[in-house]
């Protein structure tokens, strides 16, 4: 496998974890991005974040007979958001010492 993450940036990582915790649309996404930074971002934002995950394959649709796209993680999705979250907090539990000094 690639140096952890082949996913790039940060809202990939977070539209993969968000994922993780259950199956969502890109509304769903959106909806919950906006309770956690206050104004919720564009479909120009989420949904070629939604493609990239796809065509890496750590997402993939859930037909649900309905027209609302629906993602889930896969097998790799799931190892993926492992490796990225384990990434994640040793870049930023590093840096614990640096915010306490501002």
């Amino acid at each position: 496998m690639k140096e952890c993450c082949e996913m790039k940036g940060f809202l990939s990582f977070i539209v993969l974890k968000l994922i993780s915790k259950k199956q969502m649309s890109g509304d769903d996404i959106r909806k919950e991005l906006a309770k956690r930074r206050g104004s919720k971002p564009s479909p120009g934002t989420v949904y070629p974040v939604l493609k990239s995950l796809s065509k890496s394959g750590f997402i993939k649709e859930v037909k649900d007979g309905g027209k609302t796209k629906m993602y889930k993680l896969t097998k790799k999705g799931r190892e993926e958001v492992k490796l990225a979250t384990r990434k994640f907090c040793t870049i930023f539990y590093d840096m614990k010492e640096e915010f306490r000094r501002s």
